[in-house]
């Protein structure tokens, strides 16, 4: 299967459109693509930057860079803009997420002041542990899809784009479970019409970037796009979307780890995992709706992994608890604890300890950057609709209804190479490796 066919050019400026351009996450990843076009820094942790990619047989040596295999946005194309429910330029609110040091951000400093949050939509039913000060006025579902839409249009004209992605850096909302509201796109937007309290604001900035035109990523593990509505959206305005929720520490270790227990058939009784954190984030998790939504995506990833119905004497019977404790002396300074009961030849207990001490934004902000131009390349690409060739990057990934999610990191990583190598007409890599010895 190959294709080398209908991907238009990178060409003209990219917008990177922000619900939460003020938060952690989003200034981190602002601060570092403006260090690394002016030379201050390097990509680290970028595929696309850093990334490389086998082509052909072993012995050819043909390993190019990603960047340069498949035409990707440049950083000096990326235009930044957003929304927040806070009024702080992105400098202010850099100092105030502590992420980053004042050293490192002086030579961004101009740069980052002079870029300000457009009123955000903001519930506080959804979101309890904060108050938004730099909002949108209340009023009907359908007056704030417009009114972003009209945020959208007024950027690109400003800064003469021609293109954009969206990519949802705020807050966790609270728990939502999928109700008829978000069944098809005609009951949805009867329900925008109706003003269905259902209706989040992280659905309310997709529905408006979809009908625009612009490519949604979901870096939340709220239900935004993970819904019937959002996908005949995807389908019919022919954008592509993804998500959810970045996979950044603890469950990031957890994609590592689990598939190696399995590849040996190591047992599993339990896998204990703590959480200490004091910044936004860690503020918002603190209410228990909020909790549960992030509770549910950090949980997901090993029963998926481990297939306790296809090796039931392994892992049938696992305890799998997560705790998130919000502690405002870390910061952004997150610890993720595991402690990990394992079982090995003839039933003998054995343990894993492993003490992550990562910066959620740091690991982050690559993510962000990566999923930013491969959104892009998929909507040049007329690649629409779920993309989950980008599984990689998150902790719950989105895919076809029929289908279980992937979460082992390896196949995700295995998975997106091969979708760059069709996309670009190279023979997929299956790594079987036996006509190197054989003829086959």
């Amino acid at each position: 299967m190959k294709r080398k066919q209908g991907i238009e050019k990178a060409g003209g400026k990219l917008g990177v459109l922000i619900p939460g351009l003020g938060g952690a996450v989003s200034t981190t990843f602002m601060a570092g693509v403006e260090a690394v076009r002016s030379g201050i820094s390097a990509p680290i942790g970028s595929l696309t930057q850093l990334g490389t990619i086998r082509l052909g047989k072993r012995f050819e040596g043909r390993v190019p860079a990603i960047k340069d295999l498949v035409p990707l946005a440049e950083l000096e194309d990326l235009v930044f803009g957003g929304w927040d429910i806070y009024p702080d330029n992105c400098y202010e609110a850099a100092i105030k997420a502590g992420v980053l040091n004042r050293d490192d951000l002086q030579g961004v400093e101009p740069f980052l002041k002079e870029l300000r949050p457009w009123p955000g939509v903001f519930k506080r039913e959804f979101v309890k542990n904060l108050s938004g000060t730099h909002v949108k006025p209340k009023g009907p579902h359908l007056e704030l899809v417009e009114s972003l839409r009209e945020d959208i249009d007024s950027f690109k004209r400003e800064h003469g784009i021609s293109r954009c992605v969206m990519i949802w850096c705020a807050s966790t909302e609270v728990y939502v479970e999928p109700g008829e509201v978000h069944s098809s796109l005609s009951k949805f937007e009867k329900g925008l019409k109706e003003n269905d309290p259902a209706i989040s604001p992280s659905m309310i900035y997709a529905y408006a970037a979809l009908r625009s035109g612009v490519p949604f990523i979901n870096g939340a593990p709220n239900l935004t796009v993970d819904i019937p509505a959002m996908t005949e959206l995807a389908s019919k305005q022919q954008v592509p979307i993804t998500g959810k929720d970045f996979k950044t520490g603890q469950t990031l270790m957890k994609t590592v780890l689990a598939p190696g227990l399995k590849a040996r058939m190591l047992g599993l009784t339990g896998w204990y995992s703590t959480n200490i954190l004091g910044n936004r984030d860690g503020l918002v998790l603190d209410d228990e709706g909020s909790f549960k939504t992030k509770e549910q995506s950090k949980l997901s990833a090993l029963e998926t992994i481990l297939q306790p119905d296809v090796y039931p004497k392994l892992y049938s019977d696992f305890k799998h608890k997560v705790v998130i404790s919000y502690y405002p002396p870390r910061g952004d300074q997150k610890e993720g604890w595991d402690a990990i009961d394992i079982f090995g030849w003839l039933g003998y207990p054995m343990q894993i300890k492993v003490n992550f001490l990562c910066r959620d934004s740091i690991l982050a902000a690559p993510v962000v950057l990566d999923l930013v131009l491969f959104m892009d390349l998929a909507q040049r690409a007329a690649m629409s609709g779920i993309q989950e060739w980008l599984s990689f990057y998150f902790k719950s990934p989105q895919c076809a209804p029929n289908l279980y999610p992937e979460h082992d990191l390896f196949i995700q990583l295995t998975k997106l190479k091969n979708t760059l190598r069709y996309l670009m007409g190279e023979e997929q890599i299956t790594h079987l490796g036996l006509d190197y010895y054989y003829e086959t």
